[in-house]
């Protein structure tokens, strides 16, 4: 049980780290994009510095949860040998990474569709957000997209990871142990 809120809380804190630097950087992109794209929080502020940390909190500390929980019941149920949150630092890591990777893709092809006017911003976001900044606006909106994306399914390919892992440790010893030595 102590293993599992380990597990628990290091995703949390993977998934709020990722999600601040995250913002720190789509926030000085589009500031309108958490100022008018959601709902005001610290007071209105437009201080993309203050944003992206009330922001990359809130936005990520409840996907932190949502990966910690089956990652801690892949790891530690089961007859196998378990996994300890220390065992995931870097497979956490490597997911935050790769999610970061894809955000970055998104946002050069987000930025270069709406650019080209292939992509824009419509309805009521059109009217509210400054024409100017709609290509700004439409590149978060990849990245932000591209990284819960990247993050659910980089966390499914973590979860198959640790069983498969799981197993050759558990049992590709035992064969390793039988098999018969010729000659």
């Amino acid at each position: 049980m102590k293993q599992s809120i380990l597990i628990i809380g290091l995703a949390v804190l993977a998934s709020v780290t990722y999600g601040i630097i995250h913002d720190q950087i789509t926030a000085r992109i589009c500031v309108e994009y958490f100022t008018i794209g959601h709902v005001p929080i610290l007071g209105g502020t437009q201080d993309p510095t203050l944003l992206a940390f009330g922001w990359g909190f809130l936005a990520t500390w409840w996907v932190g949860v949502m990966l910690g929980i089956p990652v801690a019941f892949v790891c530690q149920t089961g007859s196998m040998v378990t996994k300890s949150a220390k065992d995931l630092v870097v497979p956490l890591g490597v997911l935050m990474v790769s999610s970061g990777l894809l955000a970055c893709a998104a946002g050069i092809v987000g930025y270069s569709l709406a650019s080209r006017g292939q992509i824009e911003l419509v309805g009521r976001m059109a009217e509210l957000v400054p024409p100017e900044k709609h290509v700004a606006f439409l590149t978060d909106l990849w990245i932000h997209n591209a990284s819960y994306a990247g993050g659910f399914l980089g966390g499914i390919v973590l979860m198959i990871w640790i069983v498969i892992d799981r197993y050759r440790i558990t049992y590709g010893k035992k064969t390793e142990t039988l098999r018969p030595v010729v000659g």
